[in-house]
């Protein structure tokens, strides 16, 4: 490696500045500042260590690790393996002056050493352990340090055998380390914000995924739902991604369109918040604070006693014991046969026959007598009307109150300042109701006027919904139902039929399947007869 080229200070700091704000991530920006440091001086490596924790907890961490002529060239905050323990600036309370590292980081001074191994104030036994077991020459360093806006040392920017035009290892020049000291000033400035960039962002996913979670745990029935969105979502976009050909070909997205549609994943049902308990968790179709079913219960059970009565008064009276014993056992277990359907018809379900409707009705018309002696209904209107709800436990007013919540989605995240790289995040969360055919909630926004982000996270919605553990109205649905229930919503244009193929060619909802549900639901090999 040759050494840098040398260009006026005010050119060179010019483009280097313009280069450290080019980088658009933490990752590429700690990668950008070794290769830089090691090409001004012609280092062959260098390492970047970032300080972690607080106060005498404080230790420099390995993040940027390069040595060109051994092949190594490690970057921790890209997801590589670090395999090097952080360096402590504080031993039992008192600082780290042995390491060359920690003391740059103590003292704030930069430190050139011509020869690593004929110094005596700094302990450089691991870097001869590492000479030794990889046949390398650890000779010059030049380590700085790197400090924020605040004057707090952030970081420490280590480069290692600076070479001349032959390639020979040499010491670094003196001419250059200004340079360096400057490039290190500005790296720490690109550094700082990049660092409040993320630490920003890691506050809003954190706060983001704990809206989800808040509004899984206001009801054990819905729960994981806005946690298994985000993940069956990014499968469905992950396959999109990788198809060469047909509908989704030209299908791609960059990290933060990545992002984007993560946060409108987590988001999707953030207007929950706002919906009434006794909706959300709703769990049968009588249930408000307490469930309704107990009352209809405690009639029948005093109607079972008043017929009791009747039937016992009717054979002290002389009539025809066998007979009347005969008829009170076939009405009371005509009664308790009536009071089980009730009970089993208030778990709701996918689909109520309009005959379990009408027998409903026609219990309401029973009667039984209340402690003042009144003759009252089995069943009131309101009762009825909640029995006879033909799909899940939500009638009509009730499930009006829940659809809500997407216009609520909508209006809280639509007044929410997202920065431009986010602004499409109302639209992705609030436009998984919509339908194809323009028939969906809240805008009635058909295909063409619908992202594929929005109808992709409509195909996951109701997918995890179908196929849910939780749902006390509904047995596990297997994936041969979940399937079929899909493919006529395609054929019905409810969802989107490329978005819907994609699922099952793609072969994703076997990982989802795999992750979340039970062996009992995995009855399906082949996805040919549901496309």
């Amino acid at each position: 490696m040759s050494s840098a080229t040398h260009t006026s200070p005010d050119v060179a700091h010019q483009d280097l500045l313009v280069l450290l704000a080019r980088q658009t991530n933490l990752s590429s920006l700690l990668g950008f500042i070794v290769a830089e440091a090691m090409r001004i001086t012609g280092a062959d490596g260098g390492t970047l260590y970032l300080v972690k924790g607080e106060d005498e907890a404080r230790e420099l961490q390995f993040t940027v690790v390069r040595t060109d002529s051994l092949g190594i060239d490690i970057n921790g905050h890209a997801g590589d393996h670090v395999p090097m323990m952080p360096i402590k600036l504080y031993t039992d309370g008192q600082p780290n002056h042995h390491n060359v590292a920690s003391y740059a980081a103590l003292s704030r001074q930069t430190v050139c050493i011509e020869d690593a191994y004929t110094v005596d104030e700094f302990d450089f036994s691991g870097t001869k352990r590492f000479d030794e077991s990889n046949g390398y020459r650890s000779k010059s360093f030049l380590t700085l340090p790197l400090s924020d806006h605040q004057d707090e040392v952030i970081g420490v920017l280590q480069l290692l055998n600076a070479t001349d035009a032959k390639g020979e290892v040499t010491a670094f020049a003196p001419d250059v380390i200004p340079s360096i000291e400057a490039l290190a000033t500005y790296a720490a400035i690109s550094l700082n914000n990049q660092i409040l960039i993320e630490g920003h962002k890691e506050l809003l996913d954190a706060f983001i995924k704990s809206l989800a979670q808040i509004t899984d745990v206001r009801s054990p029935h819905t729960s994981l739902h806005c946690q298994r969105i985000p993940e069956l979502t990014e499968l469905i976009a992950r396959a999109a991604c990788e198809q060469k050909e047909g509908y989704f070909a030209d299908f791609n997205l960059n990290e933060e369109e990545w992002y984007e549609l993560s946060v409108a994943a987590w988001m999707h049902d953030c207007g929950k918040l706002a919906t009434p308990d006794y909706v959300v968790e709703k769990a049968t179709k009588l249930n408000l604070i307490l469930d309704g079913i107990d009352a209809i219960k405690a009639r029948f059970s005093a109607l079972i006693s008043q017929r009791e009565n009747h039937y016992l008064r009717a054979m002290l009276q002389g009539g025809d014991v066998s007979l009347l014993q005969q008829e009170m056992d076939a009405e009371i277990a005509k009664l308790r046969e009536d009071c089980d359907f009730l009970a089993r018809a208030n778990q709701g379900g996918e689909f109520m026959r309009p005959e379990d409707q009408e027998r409903v009705r026609q219990l309401a018309t029973l009667t039984w007598r209340n402690a003042q002696g009144e003759e009252q209904s089995m069943l009131n209107e309101q009762e009825v009307h909640n029995l006879c709800i033909s799909r899940g436990t939500l009638n009509d007013e009730e499930r009006a109150i829940i659809n809500r919540h997407i216009d609520i989605t909508i209006d809280v995240l639509e007044a929410l300042p997202f920065p431009k790289h986010l602004r499409r995040v109302p639209e992705y969360a609030g436009g998984h109701h919509e339908k194809m055919n323009g028939k969906g909630f809240p805008r009635g926004l058909t295909r063409d006027q619908l992202s594929i982000p929005a109808r992709m996270m409509g195909v996951a919605d109701i997918f995890e919904a179908l196929t849910a553990k939780e749902r006390p109205y509904k047995k596990p649905m297997p994936l041969s139902q979940s399937f079929s229930i899909l493919r006529n919503m395609r054929d019905d244009e409810h969802i989107d039929p490329d978005v819907y193929e994609l699922f099952l060619t793609s072969g994703i909802w076997r990982e989802y399947a795999e992750r979340h549900l039970l062996d009992v639901q995995k009855d399906v090999e082949d996805v040919t007869p549901y496309l």
